[in-house]
């Protein structure tokens, strides 16, 4: 069995505390690779498409859209191998 990867907040820009999740552009439970866009996240200057940290399944946490959240929360997982 694989590691589990977290999918986290990022930290935008050198003064963001947080951002606003907006939405997954990969369904639940879909392989992905290293590098891909998985998801989308805001703050007031910026709107950014996140990539993936690791190949393998992603798996969508409790993020809702259009919510803020500080940065480093765990938005989803990653089941790689």
């Amino acid at each position: 069995m694989g590691d589990v990867v977290p999918v986290k907040m990022p930290k935008l820009t050198m003064a963001a505390t947080e951002a606003t999740f907006l939405e997954w552009l990969v369904e639940d439970g879909a392989a992905i690779s290293e590098g891909d866009p998985i998801y989308t996240v805001a703050t007031d200057k910026v709107e950014n498409e996140v990539e993936s940290p690791a190949g393998g399944t992603l798996r969508h946490g409790e993020a809702e859209p259009e919510t803020d959240y500080p940065v480093g929360t765990q938005l989803g997982t990653i089941e790689t191998g």
